[in-house]
């Protein structure tokens, strides 16, 4: 299988990371799952991937709305957390990705943007052996405004001091990709972890490269 990428003069690469370079959101839907079940919450893999790419606490926050509940959104979170870090030696790399990764290193400035926080996502660099490669992380505690706002994409694109138009964007959600056309970037959309199997023994095309600034 193959990553598509638009045509065009790229100076460097954005990426996001759960998802996208780690395959960690299964890992990351189990994580919440055994979270929650401590509050009799429930959080269905539909709605959980369907709701990518917003914050931690905005997923709190509305489960307790949906469901009646009064659960401590710093308490839930450091829960999951803790979850996901016990699960990490499982985690592997999405490898279309990892080999994007593997050739822009040295070519290219490369940066990690990320939803989560540095905690989490080093954590999963570090498993992955891919931390080094990296030369900016803009994460959760680096931004004021979640994606879809593009401020982690430019504050990324200025701290490589490459011009966004130049820059070229790896996403596995709507709000990623919606963040990347907002800060005027290319991309590339990364498939869900089901759009990435094989179907009868025949691989599926994987990714959709967009060009739109």
């Amino acid at each position: 299988m193959t990553l598509p990428l638009p045509s065009g003069e790229f100076r460097a690469y954005l990426f996001d990371c759960d998802g996208t370079v780690a395959d960690s959101m299964p890992l990351h839907h189990v994580a919440w799952q055994r979270a929650l079940a401590e509050w009799n919450c429930d959080l269905p893999e539909k709605l959980f991937y369907a709701w990518g790419g917003r914050t931690v606490l905005d997923i709190i926050a509305t489960l307790n709305e949906r469901q009646g509940l009064a659960m401590p959104p710093e308490v839930v979170d450091r829960r999951r957390e803790d979850h996901y870090q016990e699960l990490l030696p499982s985690l592997v790399a999405v490898p279309e990705v990892r080999q994007h990764v593997d050739q822009a290193h040295g070519r290219l400035p490369i940066a990690v943007v990320s939803g989560s926080t540095r905690e989490s996502v080093t954590a999963s660099l570090e498993t992955l052996g891919l931390l080094e490669k990296f030369d900016v992380l803009v994460c959760a505690e680096d931004c004021t405004r979640a994606k879809p706002d593009p401020e982690g994409f430019l504050l990324a694109a200025r701290l490589l001091g490459v011009p966004p138009e130049f820059c070229l964007v790896f996403e596995d959600t709507d709000l990623g990709i919606q963040a990347a056309t907002a800060a005027g970037m290319a991309s590339v959309r990364v498939p869900q972890p089901w759009q990435r199997r094989t179907s009868g023994g025949r691989p599926d095309r994987l990714g959709e490269a967009s060009a739109t600034r």
